[in-house]
């Protein structure tokens, strides 16, 4: 068999300290004692990782709101019948806490038979009715009760909504709008779960006035797989191929892993048109030879060339009795803890969100899906930990861009849209960080430890919390946020404001590929600017620029972190054979402080954010192709736009200001000169006009 490729990727390694596991005195884990701690807020939106347990968080909390809060009922909503079962009855009582979660059979819906739109919403009404205290439905029978009873049935009660991304901002999007109602009329709490980390693809869940009502509890990627037992590392890449995947997919499938790979669409540009069951067919065919299926579970046998017998689960073949088979072998909880009862798991669009299997170590997935989110949710199906399993990963194979293709455009966009889910997981999986300014009185703030040094009070500093995992960077002329909205963006909001940066394509082909002629300011001071103006309308220009600094900041250290790691480990010859340290983000970008005389906003927005996505892509990708593909975003970029034009005079007056005249168009400086011609430019269409 050939060997695994060693994919272009983000490795994080972690401390493994076994806290995110470990219950206090209520049996709650850190997650949700954080959440508890908040639980007599009204709105409360729980931001946290799959498998850090916020199903049994918002027990704790609506237990509480009913007994303690005087709340009538409590109705989970959760967006697929299949996780309904993540809120079955659990003995709360027997880990120190006052009451058991319990839901009578007839009550959890997700169980019973019969449409979303029939039967169930007249049980919800009964319910209503009734004196008995909770209810779990999917969104779709949440949304038909809504219509059909209105806000006012609902009032006096709890409503929680699992996976919470699914909703949006949107009028077209009727459950976001019955909570928009729901909330108008403020009569009913609201725990809202996600575990995504941004809004939304394409836009917010909610109106930023809606969403400036809750509070919220975050939980990061990186406390949770800090905090585990077993895994330490987690791996997240792109790999590009030509022609069929198939012929390509066992370079990055190692069969040693227990893998869940997710073939594409049969609509897609990915996939082979042969149908989606020939696909499978394939695959076990490359994999080795097909023995049969057992009679069990209906997963299919293959035997590898080196005489291993692989379990593999066809969850794509969707014909009744077989899929019922198969999705029943792998709920089976007897076998929950069994490693070896499958190797392999073959989905098309099952097998994602709150999909439950400890054992998975390999989440690879063939061609870009349709968002971020997505993304998301199916790394989420590797990060869980079990005993023997220490590093996991995530892989999207991606067709190269071909310029002879007609459908090029596309193939360029899910290329550019691979990188931005790579550079999103990079920020997903950081420490979070706490900016400060550097002055005079600055000072080393207690838990943080700034390395062998220890604090300078001459140069800025690095320091990291090991209790919290937040890394600490003083920075020169970093503008602070004035309103207590601008302080919870920069303290709750960085990642989102990352995420639609990475998704802008202008911004992203610019930084990619006109890398020469780039003047970096243009992305993260007008880009990124006009983002935050768009997200965040009611900050002032103060509060924008703030959060505009802190949001560039948490991008291009990172980057330039890990820029250094590799620049290191490239100097060593390799890994070495050594075992990379849980703290070598924070290592890389402390390294990249020293090295500067002091570290400085403008020097930060002097970087290009995308710089070593390029470096990852020229090495991932094939030269010519990479050649095709700088030409394909070159033919279609001009100069100015007027709208680019317009952005860089605001800037030369905040330029104006500080230096006290005007961008020079013969300046040395790349960004005053860029400035400068964003002014002439201007002044030349205005001339045009004026001439006719």
């Amino acid at each position: 068999m050939t060997k695994p490729l060693s994919i272009p990727s983000v490795a994080v390694t972690y401390a493994r300290d076994g806290s995110s596991t470990r219950a206090n005195e209520l049996g709650m884990r850190p997650m949700q004692e954080r959440a508890y701690q908040r639980r007599g807020e009204q709105y409360l939106l729980i931001k946290s990782p799959p498998a850090s347990g916020k199903s049994r968080a918002l027990m704790f909390i609506a237990l509480d709101k009913l007994e303690n809060q005087g709340l009538k009922q409590a109705i989970i909503v959760v967006p697929e019948r299949s996780i309904g079962a993540s809120f079955h009855d659990e003995p709360l009582s027997k880990y120190g806490f006052f009451a058991d979660w319990k839901v009578e059979p007839r009550w959890n819906l997700c169980d019973a038979a019969g449409s979303d739109n029939g039967g169930k919403v007249d049980a919800v009404r009964k319910f209503l009715d009734s004196g008995d205290k909770a209810l779990v439905c999917t969104h779709a029978t949440f949304r038909f009760a809504m219509e059909k009873f209105g806000t006012e049935a609902f009032d006096g009660r709890l409503i929680a909504v699992d996976e919470f991304h699914h909703i949006s901002a949107n009028p077209d999007n009727r459950l976001g709008e019955h909570i928009r109602q729901l909330m108008a009329r403020d009569k009913v709490h609201v725990v809202a779960m996600t575990g995504s980390y941004f809004r939304g693809d394409a836009e917010a869940v909610l109106h930023p006035d809606d969403e400036s009502k809750f509070d919220t509890v975050t939980y990061t990627y990186y406390e949770q797989l800090n905090g585990y037992e077993y895994l330490k590392q987690l791996d997240i890449g792109y790999y590009f191929y030509s022609g069929s995947y198939i012929d390509d997919i066992i370079k990055v499938l190692d069969t040693g892993m227990k893998t869940i790979l997710h073939i594409p669409n049969v609509n897609s540009r990915e996939s082979t048109k042969r149908g989606k069951d020939t696909e499978v067919s394939e695959i076990l065919g490359i994999l080795g030879v097909w023995k049969g299926r057992d009679a069990a579970t209906g997963f299919d046998l293959v035997e590898t060339a080196d005489g291993r017998v692989l379990k593999i689960a066809d969850l794509v073949d969707d014909g009744p009795d077989r899929h019922a088979k198969v999705l029943a072998a792998l709920k089976d909880p007897a076998q929950k803890h069994n490693r070896d009862h499958v190797d392999i798991i073959i989905a098309l669009g099952m097998a994602k969100e709150g999909f439950d299997w400890i054992w998975c170590e390999h989440a690879l997935t063939v061609g870009y899906r349709s968002s971020l989110t997505e993304i998301i949710q199916i790394i989420g199906r590797a990060t869980r930990d079990a005993k023997g399993k220490t590093r996991a990963r995530f892989t999207n194979l991606i067709a190269e861009p071909d310029a002879s293709e007609q459908a090029v455009t596309e193939a360029v966009n899910d290329t550019l849209k691979a990188i931005a889910a790579s550079l999103l997981m990079e920020q997903v999986l950081a420490p979070r960080f706490e900016f400060k300014p550097k002055n005079p009185s600055t000072g080393p703030t207690p838990g943080f430890e700034y390395g062998p040094g220890g604090y300078d009070p001459k140069k800025t500093n690095v320091g990291y919390n090991p209790a919290t995992g937040q890394v600490q960077l003083e920075i020169k002329g970093l503008a602070e946020p004035k309103s207590k909205e601008a302080e919870r963006i920069c303290r709750e909001d960085l990642t989102e404001l990352v995420t639609a940066f990475v998704q802008d394509k202008p911004s992203l082909e610019k930084g990619l590929f006109a890398a020469e002629e780039l003047v970096p300011e243009e992305l993260t001071q007008v880009r990124m600017g006009k983002i935050i103006q768009e997200k965040f309308p009611n900050l002032d220009d103060e509060d924008r620029e703030a959060v505009r600094q802190h949001a560039i900041a948490a991008l291009n250290l990172v980057q330039q972190a890990k820029k250094v790691l590799d620049e290191d480990n490239a100097g060593n010859g390799g890994a070495g054979g050594e075992e990379p340290k849980n703290t070598a983000l924070i290592d890389g970008i402390r390294k990249f402080a020293m090295d500067m005389r002091e570290l400085d906003i403008d020097l930060i927005d002097r970087i290009n954010p995308f710089g070593e996505a390029y470096a990852i892509l020229s090495k991932s990708m094939n030269e010519e192709r990479l050649k095709q593909l700088q030409a394909i975003i070159a033919a279609k970029r001009a100069t100015f736009t007027l709208e680019e034009a317009r952005d860089l005079a605001k800037r030369a007056l905040v330029f104006k200001k500080e230096k006290g005249r005007v961008p020079s168009i013969t300046a040395m400086d790349p960004w005053e000169k860029r400035m400068a011609e964003g002014i002439a430019f201007l002044q030349r269409k205005a001339r045009e006009e004026r001439n006719g």
